[in-house]
């Protein structure tokens, strides 16, 4: 979703979930609307500690087995959304908090966001030599091993405190 779009969802999420309260309370009454939004965030909390337990359990067993476990954790952080979701009060979220608890549709999630996420590292390879590192700051030295010596020079600032 492009960064553009976030400030309106902010603004329509919630437009929505009072238009939804209003035309649920208005079936069903007050009280049982609000009774609703305290289930389904019981619910919620329930299926988030089954779902996340199970789900740790399942990170694991791939590490035990010296796989790395992609999947499962982007599975976790959906399943922390959908929690975060159903804690929420209101309708539209407690159903999308609920689609994200089903595995078929996180992973049709998965799919989706897949191809649009790219990762970039930005570490140094063991392998690289100081010639073909970018250096990180001009005030850094950088000395090699012949230009370092152990031994304290007399004109030197730094052996002045001893």
């Amino acid at each position: 979703m492009p960064f553009s779009l976030i400030p309106f969802a902010l603004l329509i999420i919630p437009l929505l979930e009072i238009g939804v309260f209003i035309a649920v309370g208005s079936q069903i009454g007050v009280f049982a609307t609000l009774g609703m939004v305290v289930l389904t965030a019981i619910i919620g909390s329930i299926l988030l500690r089954v779902q996340g337990f199970g789900l740790l359990t399942r990170m694991r067993s791939e590490i035990d087995q010296n796989r790395v476990p992609g999947r499962d954790l982007v599975h976790g952080v959906m399943i922390l959304v959908a929690g975060i979701l159903l804690l929420t009060p209101g309708f539209v979220t407690d159903t999308l908090g609920f689609l994200l608890f089903i595995p078929p549709v996180r992973d049709a999630v998965w799919h989706f966001l897949r191809s649009r996420i790219h990762v970039v590292s930005s570490s140094y390879s063991q392998y690289e030599t100081r010639e073909t590192r970018s250096p990180r700051n001009s005030n850094t030295i950088d000395l090699s091993e012949d230009e370092y010596s152990g031994t304290p020079r007399d004109d030197s600032p730094w052996g002045n405190d001893r």
